[in-house]
């Protein structure tokens, strides 16, 4: 298959807003796309001008000969990692899923989702 401009904008990039709150308008960018950023009153007007941007940068991309990185997928993550810690972390880990009644793989679950 040939990885035209078509194929590309059909993949399912990662889109970031971010609202500016000093001075209004909102920034969007594909955070996977690098330096594919443009800014607008409103979010619905930014996801539009960054369809635009994002076509034009991967054009840019294309016509230099550019690899163009494809979005991550779930596929791609494991749902493990390892973690060093101190000691003394572990036990307060430990005691606390232990309170709670869950294990400690659990607690950390639910920890690491309430601040992502």
């Amino acid at each position: 298959m040939d990885k035209d401009l078509s194929y590309y904008m059909a993949l399912p990039y990662r889109v970031e807003i971010i609202a500016d709150r000093e001075e209004g308008g909102f920034a969007l960018s594909c955070p996977e796309l690098p330096g594919c950023v443009t800014t607008a009153e409103t979010a619905e007007e930014g996801l539009r001008l960054l369809e635009d941007a994002k076509r034009e940068w991967l054009a840019a991309c294309l016509e230099d000969g550019v690899p163009i990185p494809e979005p991550a997928k779930l596929e791609d993550y494991s749902g493990q990692f390892k973690l060093r810690i101190p000691r003394s972390l572990h036990a307060r880990l430990a005691r606390r899923a232990k309170e709670e009644g869950v294990s400690m793989n659990q607690y950390c679950v639910y920890l690491l989702s309430r601040g992502a």
